[in-house]
């Protein structure tokens, strides 16, 4: 295992794209997987954590560690999970002052992002069909109905942090459902971003150990739709992308008897126009920085995916020599 030629070549834009993947995951709204699909490393995510199980336990003990890493793609998630790591540990109380200062923007600029993301992803279907279609309905009317869920409040127990961990990582790997939004929802969000900013190390491990676990069992299960039945897979997922635009429509009035920090820090409003929101509340809409922050994201987005398309063409035309 050669680590000292670990970050390398592509590895530090790995954990660049690790980095942005974690940003995303501590805003209450925007999907981990919707950063890993538009930067060209989605299935090479899934696969790579398909293979961590039993039969990498074999191969360590027959071959060695070196085999064993490299079966697992273990530079790749090194590189990714440290750049994930990195950014929850120092963008988390960053992403929360912005958020509850200047919500609107925020909000927006991820509204572009996630919708740009959408393109790719429907590029991506290699055909189409009636099942297709109805696939991406309903992954569209899965995030809408996830978005109409209110929240709930559970104990922040070793076990509950555990369960949590699980569930939020199924959603973080998901392209348009957010790991943290599904904490939000079950109440025990705050619980973990406070776990992190305070360093509560019992607490961190019973959610990371949950989270790995869960981490490892549907990345499994989706390498393998990806796989057999990808376009129907590709189409579920978009449709949960674009669905999810109704959780982070940048204005939004609070729900009745909710507290007001929550609702700057979560998506959990109902959603009006930048007209009723000046008029309701009297403050400025800040429909243009919104609209600009908006664009600037779907450029991003699509210059990203068309960096991606042109270098995965070019290396497809290199022939062997």
């Amino acid at each position: 295992m050669n680590l000292s030629g670990l970050f390398k070549s592509r590895y530090p834009g790995v954990v660049a794209r690790g980095m942005a993947m974690g940003a995303a995951d501590v805003v209450p709204g925007v999907s981990g997987g919707t950063i890993a699909f538009i930067t060209g490393i989605y299935q090479e995510l899934l696969d790579s954590l398909s293979r961590i199980g039993p039969h990498c336990i074999t191969i360590l003990r027959r071959h060695g560690p070196v085999v064993a890493w490299q079966y697992i793609n273990g530079s790749f998630l090194l590189a990714l999970f440290s750049g994930v790591l990195i950014s929850v540990f120092s963008l988390a109380r960053l992403i929360g002052y912005l958020l509850q200062t200047y919500p609107i923007v925020v909000w927006a600029f991820f509204f572009g992002l996630v919708l740009a993301s959408a393109v790719p992803i429907l590029r991506s279907i290699p055909r189409w069909s009636v099942s297709v279609v109805l696939f991406l309905l309903i992954g569209a009317a899965t995030a809408v109905l996830v978005s109409e869920l209110r929240p709930g409040q559970i104990p922040a127990t070793p076990v509950t942090l555990f369960l949590s961990g699980a569930l939020a990582i199924c959603a973080m790997i998901l392209p348009g459902i957010s790991g943290a939004f599904i904490l939000l929802l079950i109440g025990i969000y705050p619980r973990v971003l406070a776990a992190v900013h305070e360093m509560q190390l019992l607490y961190l491990v019973c959610f990371a150990a949950g989270a790995g676990t869960g981490l490892l069992l549907f990345s499994r299960l989706l390498s393998w739709l990806m796989h057999h039945y990808i376009a129907r897979t590709l189409a579920f997922l978009a449709g949960i992308l674009l669905g999810s635009l109704k959780i982070i429509w940048p204005w939004k009035l609070p729900l009745a008897g909710a507290e007001e920090g929550v609702n700057k820090l979560a998506p959990l409003m109902s959603n009006t126009s930048p007209a009723t929101y000046s008029a309701q509340t009297g403050e400025n809409a800040y429909l243009g920085a919104a609209v600009a922050a908006a664009i600037v994201a779907a450029i991003l987005v699509l210059l990203v995916d068309s960096l991606g398309r042109k270098h995965r063409e070019g290396k497809s035309c290199v022939s062997p020599q």
